[in-house]
Formats: C-alpha cells, structure tokens, sequence
C-alpha cells in the first residue's frame, strides 16, 4: 500500500471516531483526548492532519455539504425533465443520509445549535450557497422549459423543495425504523396527485 493511501486512511480513521462522538455527545462536551482514545491514534497523529477539534469538526460539516452536492449534481445529470431531475435527487440524499445517520444528525446540530456547541468560526455558508443555486439552477431552466408555472419563482419553489426534503429527513431522525425511498421522492414530487376537496 503506498504511503498516501495509508494517511488517507488514517484521516478518514480519525474522522469516523470524532464523527461518532460528536453526533452522540455534541461538540462542547467531545475532548481530543476521547477523539484519540476511540481512534486508537495519538494526539500527534490527529494534530498532523487536523489543527484542532474544530478542524475535525469543520472537515466533518465541509464533507457533508460537498457529498450532497455531488449527489444531486449525479441525480440530476442522469434526467431531462424537472420532476425527473427532483425525484433521482431527493432519492438519492434518502439514501446517502439513511447510511450516514451520525453525519445527518450533525448537520442538523449545526444549523440550530446554541452558541458554544458548534466552533467559533465554523463555515458553511459558502457551501449552503452552492447547493441551493445548483438547485434553484434547474428551477430556473425548468420555467424556461414551460415546466413550471410563474406562481412561485425560483427562489421560492427551491426553499420548497429544501423544505419539504429536511421534514422528511429530520422524520427518519425521529423515526428511524421510517425509512423514506425513491418511492417517497415519487409521491413528493407528483404534482399531478390530487389536492384537498373544494368547500
């Protein structure tokens, strides 16, 4: 095995240990020193690839938002029309976040966390933003397409979908035996299924 591929491994050691720490205990009351214990790794090797607990942390989150991007990037690219390019998308996040359950549960830590359980400093809003344009970006060509009407724009039928994508993750959060599917994506994104009955 060549070097690289042993410090790769090492890192991404590292990474799953402080994962499961953090996503069980929270950031606040994670230590290195646990990081390391459950790594089997010394404070040297950790502090080789990473500056700090919050460079663990951050690398973690950064993950996170740059597999998703890349998921919905593949999802989409695989369909030519809206409904198509939503529905591969939200099944395929389905079934990254049913396999990364400690990564979801953090992502969702981040975004609501009280000052001092997150680090001082932590980005990702750079990333937020690069997920939801590529999103809104096949909104757009999709009202270009005559696929969607002009009642909603695009910024706002994209918070729809990111909406509607979280309350069905943070539902498999609570309920884990519910596990949403492609079949799930399908019924999210039907449009043609039939509304309420008018009074």
């Amino acid at each position: 095995m060549i070097v690289s591929e042993v410090k790769s491994e090492t890192r991404q050691h590292i990474l799953k240990a402080a994962l499961k720490r953090f996503a069980h205990s929270g950031y606040a009351a994670t230590s290195v020193q646990q990081i390391v214990s459950d790594a089997k790794v010394s404070k040297p090797t950790l502090y080789y690839y990473f500056k700090d607990k919050a460079a663990l942390f951050q690398a973690l989150v950064s993950e996170a938002h740059d597999e998703r991007y890349r998921l919905m990037r593949e999802a989409a690219e695989g369909a030519t029309d809206l409904r198509s390019q939503l529905t591969a998308m939200l099944a395929a996040l389905f079934e990254y976040f049913r396999k990364n359950r400690e990564l979801m549960r953090i992502s969702f830590a981040t975004l609501y966390a009280a000052p001092g359980e997150v680090p001082e400093g932590l980005r990702y809003e750079e990333k937020c933003t690069r997920n939801f344009e590529f999103v809104r970006s096949l909104m757009k060509a999709a009202a270009k397409r005559g696929e969607v009407n002009d009642r909603f724009d695009s910024c706002e039928l994209t918070l729809g979908f990111y909406g509607q994508t979280h309350m069905y993750l943070m539902g498999h959060l609570i309920l884990p035996e519910w596990r949403p599917d492609h079949r799930t994506a399908e019924h999210i994104t039907d449009c043609s299924s039939p509304g309420p009955p008018r009074r």
